[in-house]
């Protein structure tokens, strides 16, 4: 079924799901009911919370009206009759949304000022306003709306569900009354729509704030604030293996290790431009001139290591040799995140990135960027990342520099991947402000696409720094910036990759790879001495002891996901070998600790995703 066709069933769906709502809770006040991505949703006031058990009463009463075969009739009024209608039908919401076309020509909250002439540019664009707007009418529900819909009920699929409700402020706003959002979904065919709910559930078993507190690795504690992260054992583990292997390709890729730290002067920021175009996304300063006077200026928590690595490379006279100059820190920066849109590792206060900064000259920049989007791939496949979303991300409107030199950065990205010979999208106006950059989404095992590395061209914090190197006849000129980080937060791509592997990590990422259980108290030692072996090869293993008996001490690393449980008892300390169990195969038999290191040293080595 056509795209078009589907966004109309699910925009009908809506309508059919308020007035279900209406049936059941005749004084229901209606807010908002669009089309989202595979489905639907409406914001309703309806006077008290509901929940997940009241919403197959819901659906079970939208498939009553569907049956009916009820028709959809469409009726153009005037502003002023509208205002009538819905204020005869007691709904203030709609009446709200109607008194923002008259004022200002749209219902779209903080799109245009109280004021009806907007200024774009140098110009002023008149704001129109309509004279009459359109009204769909099913069943008892009246709705101010653009439409289309289906003509009769009938023709909608029953393939859809209610998946959620939760409190939404009526129109985003805090001081606003708090609705219900009630969600739906729906397909145009019913193994479609089971199809999505199987995704759905494996979603929900691979989220990584259970896995994290399931496994052991990490957790937000309140006592320490929202968006930021405490790390335990395992977790660490993880998140080191993670950042020693980024740091260790970077090194042997021409990269140089700085590093930098946590706070810098106000002033720093003001050069860079991040007071002035960032402000909403870093802390308060820290006013040390209250506290001290001898104080020269304020302090801020860096939310970007860039303008550090800065001052390192104009810390002596840069000669054409040098360049290209790549830096690299793994570099834990802080950003103001707004409490609603944190969520577990993917959205934090305080992050660590791998990041980098290449400097160059204007003729090096193709080849640097061709070379490094090739990088980038390499390091994500490492990982078991094969699929991407790739897009370059044009000036937004706040913006420092020149539009020439924009464009210029702009051309070289797309002509890195050009040379690359890959797919890939505009997205127009999602550059940062001194620069367009080059993101790559990746796609987990559930298709879902996630920001993590991203590629930068700055010409533009050069110049306000007053960077320079010296050319081969001598004279100065200012390099070109490159700013990546190929994995982007550390935290993010962590709970990424929780997800994609649902907590099951390969061999060579997974925080503990070996458990070895003694069956019995006596056979300790030679547990133990089994893991003196293994941890002179570096692997990472531990002998799990403890009062349970051996089949829950298995059972209990094989919820902790351990990649491979070595099970020793009499016999095998008889014949010094070991009973394997491998993960998700369960007995792969009996063998030497010799051929053990034999079985897994290849695939450690080339870092094999299925083990």
């Amino acid at each position: 079924m056509k795209q078009k066709s589907l966004e109309t069933i699910r925009h009908s769906l809506a309508h059919i799901m308020a007035l279900a709502v209406k049936n059941l809770y005749p004084e229901a006040k209606f807010g908002i009911g669009p089309v989202i991505e595979n489905g639907f949703y409406y914001d309703i006031d309806i006077g008290k919370p509901l929940s997940l058990e009241d919403l197959p009463k819901i659906e079970a009463e939208m498939k009553e009206i569907i049956k009916q075969g009820i028709i959809f009739k469409k009726k153009e009024v005037s502003l002023k009759e509208a205002k009538e209608i819905f204020k005869e039908l007691g709904q203030p919401y709609k009446l709200e949304l109607i008194n923002d076309l008259e004022k200002y020509g749209t219902t779209e909250q903080n799109k245009i000022s109280n004021i009806k002439n907007k200024k774009v540019g140098n110009k002023k664009q008149s704001i129109k306003i309509p004279k009459t707007v359109s009204i769909y009418q099913v069943g008892e529900f009246i709705d101010l709306c653009r439409g289309p819909h289906v003509k009769n009920t009938k023709e909608l699929p029953l393939s859809f569900k209610l998946v959620k409700v939760s409190g939404a402020y009526w129109r985003g706003k805090e001081t606003n009354p708090m609705l219900q959002r009630i969600v739906g979904v729906a397909f145009s065919k019913e193994n479609e729509l089971k199809e999505y709910l199987y995704q759905i559930e494996e979603a929900e078993k691979r989220d990584h704030r259970l896995l994290g507190e399931k496994l052991n690795l990490f957790h937000i504690d309140d006592n320490v604030g929202p968006g930021l992260i405490l790390w335990h054992p395992q977790g660490a583990v993880l998140k080191r293996i993670v950042e020693n292997y980024v740091l260790d390709e970077y090194l042997k890729n021409g990269y140089q290790l700085v590093a930098t730290p946590h706070i810098g002067q106000l002033n720093l920021w003001k050069i860079s431009g991040h007071t002035g175009f960032y402000r909403e996304n870093m802390f308060p300063p820290m006013h040390l001139k209250e506290i001290n006077k001898e104080e020269k200026d304020d302090y801020q928590l860096k939310p970007m290591n860039c303008p550090f690595h800065v001052l390192i490379y104009k810390n002596r006279i840069r000669s054409y040799r040098d360049l290209p100059l790549r830096y690299t820190e793994l570099g834990t920066v802080y950003r103001y995140e707004r409490s609603g849109v944190l969520h577990g590792l993917t959205r934090v206060r305080g992050f660590t990135q791998d990041d980098a900064h290449i400097w160059c000259a204007l003729d090096q920049l193709d080849e640097e960027l061709k070379n490094l989007f090739k990088f980038a791939l390499k390091i994500l496949k490492d990982f078991g990342f094969k699929d991407y979303d790739i897009c370059i991300s044009t000036r937004p409107e706040k913006y420092v520099g020149t539009l020439t030199n924009w464009r210029k950065a702009t051309n070289a990205l797309e002509n890195a991947l050009k040379e690359a010979n890959v797919k890939y999208q505009i997205d127009k106006g999602g550059g940062v402000f001194y620069g367009p950059k080059i993101d790559i989404k990746i796609k987990d095992s559930l298709g879902r696409s996630w920001q993590c590395s991203t590629i930068q061209v700055d010409f533009n914090l050069p110049e306000r720094f007053e960077m320079f190197y010296i050319d081969k006849k001598g004279k100065k000129q200012q390099p070109v910036m490159i700013h990546r980080a190929l994995l982007g937060s550390i935290e993010r791509f962590l709970g990424v990759l929780i997800e994609y592997y649902g907590g099951e990590f390969p061999l060579w990422l997974a925080p503990l790879q070996i458990v070895v259980v003694p069956v019995k108290e006596k056979n300790t030692r030679y547990a133990k001495q089994i893991v003196h072996l293994l941890q002179e090869k570096q692997l990472r293993a531990e002998c799990w002891l403890g009062a349970d008996t051996l089949s829950k001490r298995i059972r209990e690393a094989e919820l902790q996901k351990i990649p491979y449980i070595l099970v020793v008892g009499d016999k095998e300390e008889k014949k010094k070998n070991i009973a394997v169990r491998e993960r998700k195969k369960g007995d792969i038999g009996k063998m030497t600790i010799t051929n053990f290191f034999d079985i897994i040293e290849n695939t450690i080595k080339t870092r094999n995703p299925k083990l």
